[in-house]
């Protein structure tokens, strides 16, 4: 039984502090990259709307490549590309078709569950980066979460105390264990 419980708390232990550890990546790194977490070159976007359903659902999270001005400019048809539509907005479309306008490449995309394309066409300046065919279904309600003031508070404090609380329980346990006065007092009782 003894035995059970030990695997039991260290498998516990290991959960708590791998959360703890994924946790503070995620709020570091989303804050580090100015909103978007990235992990080995590759950014995280969330998937807001349905647009490019069934290739990607609502509240799911793709990675995209970063391109260079000349790499973006050397995008071709069905590529699925992150741009810039405004300041705040970027978008993720499939490019529809390629043309050219002196020194300037033009996108025109469209999403794969929307009727028309886009109305306006995407300069290669525009292009953020590419899609990489990873996706993860609903984790970008989480990551939403995780970048509010009110998600990386809860996400790095809540899993900090489970873990200290946790380490005291099992310190205090331990402790029990070796006290010799309550293994005497309980001897003596037994016998009584």
């Amino acid at each position: 039984m003894k035995k059970a419980l030990k695997i039991i708390s260290n498998i516990i232990t290991a959960i708590l502090f791998i959360n703890l550890i994924l946790m503070a990546f995620l709020v570091v790194s989303s804050k580090a990259s100015g909103g978007e977490p990235q992990a080995f070159g590759y950014q995280l976007k969330t998937v807001l709307s349905g647009s490019m359903e069934p290739t990607f659902q609502t509240g799911s999270v793709i990675a995209v490549k970063p391109l260079s001005s000349e790499e973006s400019r050397a995008l071709k048809k069905d590529d699925v590309i992150t741009f810039q539509a405004s300041e705040e907005k970027l978008i993720t479309h499939r490019i529809i078709g390629v043309s050219s306008s002196g020194d300037h490449v033009m996108y025109e995309t469209k999403g794969d569950n929307n009727k028309t394309a886009d109305m306006e066409p995407v300069l290669s300046e525009n292009v953020r980066a590419i899609y990489t065919g990873f996706t993860i279904p609903y984790v970008g309600y989480f990551i939403d979460f995780a970048q509010s003031k009110e998600g990386s508070a809860i996400l790095l404090i809540v899993p900090g105390i489970l873990l200290l609380g946790y380490s005291a329980f099992t310190i205090f346990q331990a402790l029990r264990e070796l006290d010799p006065k309550d293994n005497n007092t309980d001897t003596k009782e037994k016998t009584a």
